[in-house]
């Protein structure tokens, strides 16, 4: 039987977009330069240029991994009968990746871009999470959750890709707002922030004050406890 690392016998390229993705959640942006991956999987600075045609490509694939990520993230949020408390649901699966996985969050959106300069120019990932697919995967979910309570509502008028896009741009203000320790002093940013704010939104939706109100208390109980028991 081999005793041989398996990490040491995958593809060089899976092997560069690991030690990208590592040394960025240890170190930030800065730590993306070439010299160091390759120093991290024992190759040249030559192979970030065959598998990923620079570190431009080797960032875009980071970042695509991340929607990857994030997608399965969403993707595994528990689900009832009721739309409202699988909105919320979805939201606090949302915050919680995100707050797990700060680094690689901001550069998926944009706030923390790459550090380094390749051919006398600025190192830029060559595509954003809104032209990935795999972006645009990680938003389908949220347009799916948002359509089941307007359906549910029959209240709002609004295009669900419409407030769908809302309700992530609050979400995401949100979550960039606790990654930099605004809610430091607060008891549980959770239910003094994120969930009153997520109520309001679904509120805009359609739902019912009342019931949101009552969602939203399903979700913190179910903080402490299995989510069907909430």
């Amino acid at each position: 039987m081999s005793t041989q690392d398996p990490a040491a016998e995958a593809h060089p390229r899976d092997r560069l977009l690991s030690a990208a993705l590592r040394l960025l959640a240890a170190d930030g942006p800065e730590a993306l330069q070439a010299r160091r991956l390759a120093a991290e999987v024992g190759m040249s600075t030559m192979a970030v240029y065959t598998h990923f045609g620079g570190m431009g490509g080797l960032i875009t694939e980071v970042v695509r991994e991340g929607f990857v990520r994030f997608d399965r993230c969403l993707e595994a949020a528990p689900r009832s009968d009721d739309p409202v408390v699988d909105l919320l649901a979805l939201g606090l699966a949302y915050r919680d990746h995100a707050l797990e996985n700060p680094q690689l969050y901001r550069l998926m959106f944009g706030v923390i871009p790459p550090v380094g300069r390749q051919n006398g120019k600025d190192l830029v990932a060559s595509s954003v999470g809104n032209d990935l697919p795999e972006g645009q995967t990680a938003f389908g979910r949220l347009v799916t959750a948002v359509t089941r309570v307007m359906e549910a509502s029959g209240a709002c008028e609004e295009k669900p890709d419409a407030a769908a896009a809302q309700i992530w741009s609050a979400i995401h203000g949100y979550v960039l707002l606790e990654i930099a320790g605004f809610f430091d002093g607060d008891d549980d940013p959770v239910e003094c922030h994120l969930l009153p704010l997520g109520t309001k939104l679904a509120v805009g939706l359609g739902a019912a004050p009342d019931h949101a109100a009552r969602c939203a208390r399903r979700i913190a109980a179910s903080r402490l406890k299995p989510f069907t028991e909430a």
